[in-house]
């Protein structure tokens, strides 16, 4: 009887105690790969393109209600201290910002870290509030998160912007936009107060600059209370294009969970069915997705 020969890696014990797949198995292994994947990046998308601006509005409609009380109450921060003599909490709500030219209307929040600019603009704390005498600095996203900061390109010299804060109007003229490796605007006259905008420049997500946009203070400066905090001070996750670490946690938290949901969800198709399964599996990765996507976002630098 003639014998058929075997191959030296088919008979060696490591290689035995490997599953083969044949052509079918093998499609369905990279068919649910690809499903999987696709859940992930349709999280991230949904995430991005629709509750990252469900979630904006409402921050700043809460915002806005809650600096609108203020208002009211004389009580809206006029300095980088609260009544309480202590260091406002970030995500304060300080000012009320309006570019008629770009139809912005943003509620400014304390504090330029990552996590807070997916709530709307931000002031940096070491600046004067906007409508003081000094120079006021406030940061905005480009492309996330409502993307207040998107239009600044388009602003010209001579047009108007409005900020109002605990002390009243404001009213500023831009007079100059300038990016990367511009040249400083000239110096403030003794008394005035300057606004600049602060944003990423270039293609969403993937910027090649930064854009700033200059302001004069046309109408009264009003009296900035004593300096409390310099630049020295800030964190480094304050500073333009720094992400915010804190969100690495959450992230790793996501991560875990995902893992295990795979796993579960691999013996629930072995035993339960995969149609069945798959209907269950399709939502809770989008979801974990979209988890996912905002802790990237808060990793991200804060001006995109």
């Amino acid at each position: 009887m003639t014998m058929t020969p075997i191959d030296a890696a088919d008979a060696s014990p490591v290689s035995r105690s490997l599953p083969r797949l044949g052509e079918p198995a093998r499609f369905r292994v990279a068919g649910t790969a690809a499903v999987v994947i696709g859940a992930l990046l349709f999280g991230f998308f949904v995430q991005y393109v629709g509750v990252s601006q469900l979630s904006y509005a409402r921050d700043q409609q809460v915002a806005l209600d809650a600096f609108r009380y203020e208002l009211a109450n004389a009580t809206a921060p006029v300095g980088q201290v609260g009544p309480n003599s202590k260091l406002l909490e970030i995500g304060t709500p300080v000012a009320l910002l309006e570019i008629p030219v770009i139809r912005m209307r943003e509620v400014v929040l304390e504090g330029t870290t990552s996590s807070t600019t997916v709530s709307g603009p931000a002031h940096r704390r070491d600046t004067p509030l906007p409508g003081q005498a000094g120079a006021s600095v406030v940061y905005g996203r480009q492309a996330s998160y409502g993307a207040p900061f998107r239009s600044l390109s388009v602003l010209r010299a001579g047009d108007k912007i409005i900020a109002t804060t605990g002390q009243g109007e404001a009213t500023y003229r831009v007079t100059g936009v300038r990016y990367t490796g511009d040249e400083l605007p000239e110096p403030m006259t003794s008394g005035g107060g300057r606004l600049t905008l602060v944003s990423a420049s270039g293609v969403p997500f993937i910027p090649d600059s930064i854009i700033r946009v200059d302001a004069k203070l046309t109408s009264e400066a009003q009296p900035s209370p004593g300096k409390v905090i310099g630049y020295a001070a800030l964190d480094a996750n304050e500073l333009t294009m720094e992400g915010d670490a804190g969100g690495w946690p959450l992230l790793v938290i996501g991560l875990i969970a995902l893992f295990v949901t795979l796993a579960l969800f691999t013996v629930s198709r072995r035993f339960w069915g995969r149609w069945q399964t798959w209907i269950v599996a399709v939502p809770v990765l989008m979801a974990l997705g979209s988890f996912s996507a905002q802790q990237v976002a808060v990793l991200l630098p804060n001006v995109i």
